[in-house]
């Protein structure tokens, strides 16, 4: 499971408002090779699943990513600041062994 924070909750319908996108579009959340720590979390819309997708449905967000991300992504929480020490969005991965000073970057 993926989970979402509220303030996450916000900020994606807000996003998704502004972006003029319908129902069927869901938040896409994969893991790349990159940054300082080795992997990087992506975020982004889309309206199309892959056959090995993986779907969760947590405080009224649909949550869809592949199947090799969601091995590193199991029981994270998205969730989102906007307070003095940086604004965004940010991942609380239990799975992650470090992750670099910006938090956009992890290792397992």
């Amino acid at each position: 499971m993926i989970f979402v924070s509220e303030k996450a909750r916000e900020k994606v319908l807000e996003l998704k408002e502004s972006s003029e996108l319908g129902d069927e579009y869901f938040l896409r959340v994969s893991v790349v090779g990159g940054g300082c720590s080795g992997l990087s979390y992506k975020l982004d819309f889309d309206n199309e699943l892959q056959p090995k997708d993986q779907v969760f449905d947590d405080n009224d967000i649909r949550i869809v990513t592949d199947l090799k991300s969601f091995l590193y992504l199991c029981d994270t929480t998205l969730d989102f600041s906007d307070g003095l020490n940086g604004k965004g969005f940010h991942f609380s991965n239990p799975n992650a062994s470090r992750s670099c000073g910006c938090g956009d970057s992890f290792a397992v």
